[in-house]
C-alpha cells in the first residue's frame, strides 16, 4: 500500500570566495565542498542510475555557486588544492612511519593520498572540469531535479527594497537557464526566510524605511518569475491560517474563502502538519497577488540526521570533523564520543563503518514509512515528507554522508510503502488547492531572523539599505537604454557589488564568529565598491570622462568579482523583461594563470583570523542539531 512520497532536498550554496583569499577563509571552502561533497554525491547518484534505481532527489544550487564552479579560474585553483592535499598526505605518511607512537596511522595517510588523487582525476576527466554539467546530465536523465536559489543568497525577509528581492529572483532564473537549459520550477528561499505581505518598516536607527509601506509577500516575487514552489521550515506551516480553496473555472482559477457559506469543510482539510502542501498567499487576493506552494520541513525526522547527540553523524566510529593534523589539515580520528575532548579521539578505521550505515538507513526508512503510514491511516490522504539538508553535511561535516545518501535512496527504492520523488513530481501528484497565509520566519535559531539581524549585525543592514537606495537613485536618473558602453560597465559593476553585498552569509559568519573578520572585511569592501562605482557613474555621466586610475580599478573589480556576465541593468526596474542573449559590455577578461587564480589580494593577507575557525556552519536544525560538537546558530 502506497502511503506517500519523500522529497529529499539538498541545499547547495557557498558565497563568492574566488579571488578573495584561499586559506583559512576563501577558495579552500569551495574546493573542500567540491572534493568532499559535490563530486562524491555525483558519483553515488551515477552509480544508482546505472543500477536502475527509481529513487530521486532534489538539489538546489545557488547561482553564485554555479558561477564559481564554472569560472575559468576554478580549474587551476581546484587542481592545486588537490595536489596540496596529496603532498600533505605524503608528508604525513613519512612522519607516521618514523613515529614510534603513530605508525599505525600510515595506512590512513595513503588513503588520503589516493582519495584526493581520485577526486582530481574525476573532476578533470569523469566530469570534464564541470560539476554543474554533471548535475545537468543527471537532471536531463530524470534522476534528480535542480532548483534555483536567490542569486547571491540574499536574505529576502530583511532586504530593504522589493526591487532587491525581484532582482535576486530574476538573476537566479536567468542564471539557471544559462546552465541548465530550462527554466526552474522551484526555488530555495535563502535561509528559508519568508515574509508575508504587510505594512513594513525597519526598526533600525536609519533615516531609510521609517514610514510603514505595504510590501508584497515573498511568494509574489517567486511566482512572478514563473516558479511554482519553495521550501519553508515546519513552524511556518504550523502557524499557517486557512484562507480558502482554489477552484478551476472557465476564466482560470478563483478562490472560495474558507469563511464563506460557499466553502464546504471536510475532515483533515487544513491539518497544518508538515506532511501537507499548501498554496501560500498573504491575503488570498489571487487576482492582484500571486501564490506559490510551500514544502515544509519535517523537523522530527530530519533531526535523525541533524542532531549532534542523537543523530547518525555522531556514530563513534565515523570520522571526526574537528580534529585535524596540521599542516596537512587531514583527518585521522573518529568521533569516539561526541563530548570527548580532542586529546581523547581514537584513530579512524574506514573498514568499521559500512555495517553501521546500513543499520542507520534501515532505521531512517522505518521512521519515514511510519510517519507517512500513520498520516494515511488518520486522514486517508497521501502525505508529502520533505527533508531538506545542507549539501555540505554529506561529505564535509559528515564524511560518510554520501554513502548514507546512496544507501538511503536504495532503501527507498525497495520500500513497498513510500517513494523518493522530486519536488516537482510531488507537486504535480498532489496538486494542492488549499490556500493559507504563513507567518514570518526562517529556519534559523528560534525560527526568526535573529541570527542575521542582531546587535552585532545591525550596522550591516544600515549600510546595505544605503547601498540599495544609492543604486536605485542611479537607475532612476539614468536609463540603461540610453547608456554608452562605459556607463553600462560602471553601473553593471555597481550592481554586481550590491548583489554580493546582499549575501546572507556575511551576517551569519559575523553572528557565529565562524569567520567574523573575513565576513566584515568582505561586506565592507563590497559596500565601498558599490558606493564608489555609483559615484563614478554620476561623474562619468556629467563629464563623459573616466580617469586612468578609475578605469584600472574598474577593470580590477570586473576581474575580482566577475559574476553573472548575463547581468542586465534593465532588470532592476523591469524584472519581467524577457530573456535576451548577453552582449558583453565589459572589457575582455585577461586570461588567468594558475598563479594569479590562487593568489590572495593584499587586503586579504592582512586579515587576522584563527586557523581553527570553522567553515560556514551547515546546520539549520534545532539547537545542537548538527554533526558532533559543531557550533551553529542555525537550527
Amino acid at each position: 500500500m502506497h502511503n506517500g512520497n519523500v522529497v529529499l532536498t539538498l541545499h547547495t550554496h557557498l558565497p563568492w570566495v574566488l579571488h578573495h583569499g584561499a586559506w583559512p577563509h576563501g577558495s579552500d571552502w569551495l574546493c573542500e565542498a567540491v572534493a568532499e561533497c559535490y563530486i562524491p554525491l555525483l558519483n553515488v547518484l551515477n552509480e544508482l542510475r546505472e543500477e536502475g534505481s527509481t529513487s530521486k532527489i532534489t538539489f538546489d544550487i545557488s547561482p553564485v555557486l554555479c558561477e564559481q564552479m564554472e569560472h575559468p579560474d576554478f580549474e587551476a585553483v581546484f587542481v592545486k588544492y588537490c595536489e596540496d592535499k596529496i603532498l600533505g598526505a605524503q608528508a604525513d605518511y613519512n612522519e607516521f612511519i618514523h613515529s614510534e607512537h603513530e605508525g599505525y596511522m600510515a595506512p590512513m595517510a595513503k588513503f588520503w593520498e589516493s582519495w584526493y588523487a581520485t577526486r582530481r582525476e574525476e573532476y578533470l576527466h569523469k566530469y570534464n572540469k564541470s560539476v554543474i554539467s554533471g548535475f545537468k546530465a543527471l537532471q536531463d536523465a530524470g534522476m534528480i531535479e535542480v532548483m534555483t536559489c536567490g542569486a547571491t543568497h540574499g536574505y529576502f525577509a530583511l532586504l530593504g527594497m522589493d526591487k532587491s528581492i525581484r532582482m535576486q529572483m530574476k538573476v537566479a532564473k536567468e542564471n539557471y537557464i544559462k546552465y541548465f537549459g530550462r527554466a526552474p520550477r522551484g526555488t530555495w528561499l535563502p535561509e528559508c526566510a519568508y515574509r508575508p505581505g504587510f505594512d513594513w518598516r525597519t526598526y533600525l536607527e536609519t533615516p531609510l524605511h521609517q514610514t510603514p509601506t505595504y510590501r508584497y509577500g515573498v511568494e509574489n516575487y517567486v511566482k512572478e518569475q514563473g516558479i511554482d514552489y519553495f521550501v519553508v521550515d515546519e513552524h511556518l506551516n504550523k502557524g499557517a491560517k486557512p484562507l480558502g480553496v482554489l477552484i478551476d473555472t472557465d476564466n482560470g482559477q478563483r478562490m472560495i474563502s474558507a469563511y464563506s457559506a460557499e466553502y464546504t469543510h471536510f475532515p483533515w482539510n487544513f491539518d497544518k502538519t508538515p506532511l501537507s502542501l499548501y498554496n501560500v498567499s498573504s491575503h488570498g487576493d489571487i487576482h492582484n497577488q500571486k501564490t506559490a506552494v510551500a514544502f515544509p520541513r519535517h523537523q522530527n525526522i530530519a533531526m535523525q540526521v541533524w542532531s549532534a547527540e542523537a543523530g547518525y553523524p555522531g556514530e563513534p566510529d565515523y570520522m571526526d570533523f574537528h580534529k585535524k593534523k596540521m599542516p596537512s589539515g587531514l583527518r585521522y580520528w573518529r568521533v569516539t564520543d561526541t563530548k570527548a575532548d580532542m586529546q581523547y579521539k581514537q584513530p579512524y578505521n574506514p573498514d568499521w563503518i559500512l555495517g553501521k550505515i546500513g543499520n542507520q538507513v534501515h532505521h531512517f526508512v522505518y521512521c519515514i514509512e511510519g510517519a507517512l503510514g500513520h498520516y494515511k491511516y488518520q486522514t486517508g490522504k497521501e502525505g508529502t515528507l520533505c527533508l531538506p539538508f545542507d549539501t555540505e553535511l554529506f561529505g564535509h561535516w559528515w564524511f560518510e554522508g554520501p554513502l548514507f545518501i546512496k544507501a538511503l535512496l536504495k532503501g527507498l527504492h525497495h520500500s513497498p510503502y513510500v517513494n523518493a520523488v522530486t519536488a516537482s513530481e510531488q507537486l504535480d501528484h498532489i496538486k494542492p488547492h488549499e490556500v493559507v497565509s504563513m507567518p514570518e520566519g526562517s529556519w534559523g535559531e528560534n525560527g526568526h531572523h535573529t541570527v542575521w539581524m542582531n546587535d552585532g549585525t545591525k550596522w550591516t543592514w544600515v549600510m546595505l539599505y544605503e547601498a540599495e537606495e544609492r543604486f536605485d537613485r542611479l537607475m532612476a536618473a539614468h536609463s540603461p537604454y540610453e547608456m554608452d558602453e562605459t556607463m553600462r560597465r560602471i553601473c553593471t559593476q555597481a550592481m554586481r557589488e550590491l548583489l554580493l553585498l546582499q549575501s546572507s552569509d556575511w551576517q551569519f559568519l559575523i553572528t557565529t564568529w565562524s569567520a567574523r573578520d573575513y565576513a566584515e572585511m568582505r561586506f565592507t569592501y563590497h559596500y565601498g565598491d558599490c558606493k564608489r562605482f555609483c559615484e563614478l557613474a554620476e561623474t562619468y555621466a556629467a563629464t563623459k570622462k573616466i580617469s586612468k586610475e578609475d578605469d584600472e580599478y574598474l577593470e580590477q573589480a570586473e576581474e575580482r568579482n566577475s559574476i553573472f556576465p548575463e547581468l542586465r541593468l534593465e532588470w532592476w526596474n523591469d524584472p519581467l523583461a524577457p530573456h535576451v542573449d548577453y552582449v558583453p559590455s565589459a572589457k575582455p577578461k585577461k586570461k588567468a594563470t594558475a598563479k594569479a587564480a590562487s593568489a590572495k589580494t593584499v587586503s586579504e593577507d592582512s586579515v587576522s583570523v584563527s586557523e581553527k575557525a570553522p567553515k560556514k556552519a551547515a546546520s539549520k536544525a534545532a539547537p545542537k542539531a548538527a554533526p558532533a560538537k559543531k557550533t551553529s546558530a542555525k537550527k
